[in-house]
């Protein structure tokens, strides 16, 4: 996509510019450059969608972040083996994640979060001790906590983390939201995952680049045309550590601590929304070098690196 140009702020003054036959409006959130870029020569327009996709970033950002210490995921990793009941749309996402654990056979798991601990990928050399691998995880296993669909108790020193999916949900949601209020073609794109609602006017479809593993944030290694759906891609990147000549990605392994090896350097999905999109990259990852097996089973549309 071509780089956008200044285009003059709506008076409420969001952060709209042109770009490539649309208006695009750009924030950060959840630690990701985020944008919407919207089929329309109306500003006001491009600054309600982008309005509406931040707010709803932010407000998933708030509810389900690791990070902070005033939402229901803190509530529940610091409960003591307590039950804590839990509203409707945090237990969708806990179904959801009991899904994708028993899909995996285990190794996608929202309570391998722990693991965080000890590992550091940012692109150094240093990797846990055994000792403290061995520590996290007797504190790690979906199978170990008490889940009914209406309160969720685990064992006190476990914790779950809803980052694994979090972003690609917060892209449909705000997707979702925006269409219902710019009646538009839309993408919105945060961090590299994304949603696409439908062809532009003149027919053409979205160009969405994919980088280099090897120079992320250079120009794209290729690009893929979509007319509407969900993209994720799950890599090395960003996110990797240098061990015994190897390049280890942050896709972990929750029976054995360390980084997945043998898969793709990059996986690459295209789905009917984001959130089936970034879960069948993320499950391929956790396969290995069985990644392009899993995918051709799920019949899923993809590109690997």
């Amino acid at each position: 996509m071509a780089a956008p140009t200044p285009f003059p702020r709506p008076a409420d003054g969001s952060f709209v510019e042109r770009g490539d036959g649309c208006l695009v409006g750009r924030f950060k959130a959840m630690a990701s450059p985020c944008e919407v870029l919207v089929d329309t020569d109306d500003p006001h327009e491009a600054a309600l969608a982008l309005r509406t996709a931040e707010t709803e970033a932010q407000r998933i950002e708030a509810k389900f972040s690791r990070y902070r210490p005033d939402n229901i995921v803190h509530k529940i990793n610091h409960a003591g083996g307590e039950p804590v009941a839990v509203d409707a749309e945090t237990a969708q996402l806990l179904d959801f994640a009991a899904s994708c654990y028993e899909m995996s056979g285990g190794l996608f798991d929202i309570t391998s979060g722990a693991l965080r601990r000890a590992w550091t990928f940012d692109g150094g050399t240093r990797v846990p001790e055994p000792r403290a691998l061995r520590n996290l995880l007797e504190h790690i296993g979906w199978d170990k906590v008490r889940w009914d669909g209406a309160a969720i108790a685990m064992p006190e020193g476990m914790e779950i983390d809803l980052g694994g999916f979090g972003k690609e949900y917060a892209v449909d949601r705000a997707a979702a939201l925006v269409r219902a209020e710019v009646p538009r073609a839309i993408l919105v794109n945060f961090g590299g995952d994304l949603v696409a609602s439908g062809p532009k006017r003149d027919g053409r479809l979205w160009s969405v680049g994919i980088e280099d593993p090897d120079h992320p944030g250079t120009s794209a290694l290729y690009r893929i045309e979509i007319e509407t759906g969900g993209i994720a891609t799950s890599g090395d990147a960003r996110r990797f550590v240098l061990w015994g000549g190897k390049r280890l990605g942050h896709i972990l392994n929750p029976r054995t601590g360390w980084p997945v090896e043998g898969g793709p350097r990059s996986v690459t999905v295209l789905a009917s929304t984001c959130l089936e999109a970034g879960t069948l990259a993320t499950l391929a990852q956790l396969a290995g070098r069985g990644a392009r097996a899993f995918l051709e089973a799920q019949g899923a549309r993809y590109w690997t690196v």
